[in-house]
């Protein structure tokens, strides 16, 4: 019976806890996001042991834009366990039409977006995360990068809307591989910064060569 009673207790104040931190930043359609973040973060640490380096700057404030590469489908998760933010991440539509996936992808608060158009509605639903000081997650390489190259090109979403809302950019780059009880996984947040000039092509190139040199700290 005590058990049961701290149990109760335990979860009423855990609920508590996820609906000021949705008060907070005024998300209260992110709460399974919130809710399950913590429980399901410490599973995944259990069977993805990765090793986390410099996460002091991914604890931010104001609108930010978590911007990496893209070798797995689980990148995602790295970025957002370790965050004080809740993080929208812009998703293939693929993964919405999918039975299987589309219900995780809309409880945590994804953007769907249609790869084979320029998707207005997905960038102005990104725009919308912006202006409101939330936090939005971007894969510049705009897939995932199965090929030998530490990164594919960048396209320009990120700089371009970080410049336009003057958001914070925080580049993170993900090495290793998701098998159980992994020895190599490893996700490294580089130092935060903002576009200060109008030369995109400057910017995303800066922002490019910032995460090619984490992918390479990583691999030393």
């Amino acid at each position: 019976m005590i058990f049961l009673w701290s149990f109760l207790i335990f979860i009423s104040l855990y609920i508590i806890f996820v609906m000021f931190k949705a008060y907070k930043e005024n998300e209260f359609n992110m709460f399974w996001y919130n809710f399950l973040k913590y429980p399901l973060g410490l599973i995944f640490k259990i069977y993805y042991p990765y090793k986390v380096i410099n996460k002091k700057y991914a604890k931010t404030e104001g609108p930010v834009i978590y911007a990496g590469n893209h070798i797995h489908l689980m990148d995602q998760c790295l970025v957002i366990l370790n965050s004080n933010r809740s993080i929208h991440y812009l998703a293939k539509k693929e993964y919405f039409d999918n039975a299987k996936t589309k219900w995780f992808f809309k409880m945590v608060g994804c953007i769907p977006v249609n790869r084979e158009i320029h998707d207005e509605d997905a960038k102005n639903k990104a725009y919308e995360v912006l202006e409101k000081n939330l936090a939005l997650g971007i894969f510049p390489e705009g897939t995932r990068n199965k090929t030998t190259k530490l990164l594919l090109p960048f396209k320009f979403g990120t700089v371009s809307m970080a410049k336009k809302y003057n958001a914070t950019i925080v580049p993170f780059a993900v090495t290793g591989n998701y098998k159980f009880r992994t020895k190599n996984l490893k996700i490294n947040f580089g130092q935060p910064f903002k576009v200060t000039t109008d030369d995109l092509e400057k910017e995303n190139e800066k922002l490019y060569q910032t995460i090619l040199n984490l992918i390479k700290e990583n691999q030393k």
